[in-house]
C-alpha cells in the first residue's frame, strides 16, 4: 500500500492508532471491566501515551516531507490548517457533550452527571464557561487530550525546524523543560480558576518530541531501532518488570493476599505531569514493538487487521465519535444495567460503530478520488 506521492504507507502506524482509539473508548467508560484488558494492563501507562507519541511520529512524517519539498512557510501553513481542524473538532465535541449531559440530567433527574462530567460550571454560568472553552481553559471530562494535541501541534513548526538541523537541538530543550516541570511544579491552569490541565503540555511535549524525532528519522531513511540494537535486552527486561509489578497491583485489588509489589514506593504514578515511570515504561514497550513488528510484516496487511488499520487511518473522525460513544456507553451502564453482559454489549457495539464510521469514510474517499480521476 502506498500513500500519496508514492511513499509506502507504514501500516504499523494505522494499526497502532486504531488499537489506541479502541482502548481510549473502552477506558473512558468507568463501569467497563474490559478496561482491564486494554493498553494499561501492560504496565504503568495507557493509550494516552500511544496517542501522543504516534501523533508526534505522524506529524514528523507528514510535515517533515513537506518541509523538505515545500519549505518552512508552506509546511507551517499546513500545520496550522491542521491545528484549526483540531480546534473546530474540539469545540464540536464540547457542544455535543454538553448537550448530551444536559439531556440526560433532565431526562433521568441525575444532577450528579453535571459534576461527574465537569459540565456543571457550564450549566451554572454558560457565558463564562463558553468563553473559557474557546480558549481551551475549560475541559470537561473526556475533552482534555485534544487541547493538549492542539498546543503541541501549534509549536510543532519550530520543533520540526530544530529537528531538521539536529535532533539534539529539539531534544535537549525538551528534556530540560520536562525536568523543570518535575522540579518546580510548572503547570497550565484553566477553568474553574486554579484547576490544572489534566494533561500538562509542558511535560507531555517530551513524548511528542521523541515521537517526532523517531518519525523524522524514517523520513530520512534511517531506523532508530536498527541503530540501537543493544537496547533491546534492557528494554525487554524493563517491559517484563513493569508488567509484573502492574499485574501484582491488579491482582491485589481482587485478592488481598496477593502483595502489591512496590506500591507504597512508587504509587501514585502521576499522569498529569507524565511521570518518568510512565514515560520510560512506554518508550521501552514502543521500542520492543518496533523491533518485533517491522513495516513489511505480512499480517499487518491481512484481512483481519484491515478494520483496525482503517480506524487508525481516519483517526480524528473516529476519535471524536469514540468520545461520544464512551459518554453514551457510560449512561447506558448506569441507567440500564451494569451487568457483564451489558458491558460486553456496549464494548462490542462501540467498537463496531467505530469500524463502521471508518469504513464509511474510506468508501467516501474512494468515491471522491474516482470522480476526481474521471473528471
Amino acid at each position: 500500500m502506498t500513500a500519496k506521492g508514492g511513499v509506502r504507507r507504514d501500516l504499523r502506524l494505522d494499526v497502532a492508532r486504531g488499537l489506541a482509539l479502541f482502548f481510549i473508548f473502552v477506558d473512558h467508560i468507568p463501569e467497563n471491566r474490559f478496561s482491564a484488558f486494554t493498553m494499561q494492563a501492560l504496565g504503568f501507562f495507557d493509550a494516552a501515551e500511544a496517542f501522543i507519541f504516534l501523533s508526534g511520529y505522524t506529524a514528523a512524517l507528514v510535515y517533515g516531507r513537506s518541509l523538505q519539498r515545500d519549505g518552512v512557510v508552506v509546511m507551517s501553513a499546513r500545520v496550522y490548517r491542521r491545528v484549526w481542524t483540531l480546534y473546530v473538532a474540539h469545540l464540536f465535541l464540547f457542544v455535543v457533550l454538553s448537550a448530551i449531559v444536559s439531556y440526560v440530567i433532565e431526562s433521568f433527574g441525575s444532577p450528579v452527571y453535571a459534576e461527574e462530567s465537569r459540565v456543571g460550571d457550564f450549566l451554572s454560568e454558560p457565558h463564562i464557561a463558553l468563553v473559557r472553552a474557546l480558549t481551551l481553559e475549560f475541559q470537561p471530562t473526556f475533552l482534555d487530550i485534544l487541547p493538549l494535541y492542539i498546543v503541541l501541534l501549534a509549536v510543532f513548526p519550530l520543533i520540526l525546524i530544530l529537528l531538521d538541523r539536529s535532533p539534539w537541538l529539539a531534544l535537549i530543550p525538551s528534556i530540560a523543560l520536562y525536568g523543570a516541570v518535575h522540579a518546580f511544579g510548572i503547570r497550565f491552569h484553566g477553568y474553574p480558576e486554579g484547576n490544572p490541565w489534566f494533561f500538562n503540555p509542558l511535560a507531555w511535549q517530551l513524548l511528542f518530541v521523541i515521537g517526532a524525532t523517531a518519525g523524522l528519522t524514517r523520513v530520512e531513511g534511517r531506523s532508530l531501532v536498527l541503530g540501537a540494537r543493544w537496547l533491546i535486552g534492557p528494554a525487554l527486561a524493563l517491559v517484563a518488570v513493569a508488567f509484573l509489578i502492574d499485574l501484582s497491583w491488579t491482582l491485589h485489588r481482587f485478592f488481598d493476599r496477593v502483595p502489591a509489589v512496590l506500591a507504597t514506593e512508587i504509587w501514585p504514578i502521576n499522569k498529569t505531569d507524565l511521570s518518568p515511570y510512565r514515560l520510560v515504561n512506554f518508550l521501552a514497550v514502543a521500542f520492543v514493538a518496533a523491533w518485533l513488528v517491522r513495516p513489511e510484516t505480512p499480517w499487518l496487511a491481512s484481512a483481519w487487521m484491515r478494520p483496525i488499520a482503517l480506524v487508525g487511518k481516519y483517526s480524528l473522525h473516529v476519535f471524536c465519535f469514540g468520545i461520544i460513544l464512551s459518554l453514551v456507553g457510560h449512561f447506558v451502564l448506569v441507567e440500564i444495567s451494569r451487568s457483564i453482559i451489558m458491558q460486553a454489549a456496549v464494548t462490542v457495539v462501540g467498537v463496531a460503530a467505530m469500524i463502521g464510521l471508518a469504513s464509511l469514510q474510506a468508501w467516501y474517499s474512494r468515491v471522491v478520488e474516482a470522480k476526481g480521476a474521471a473528471g
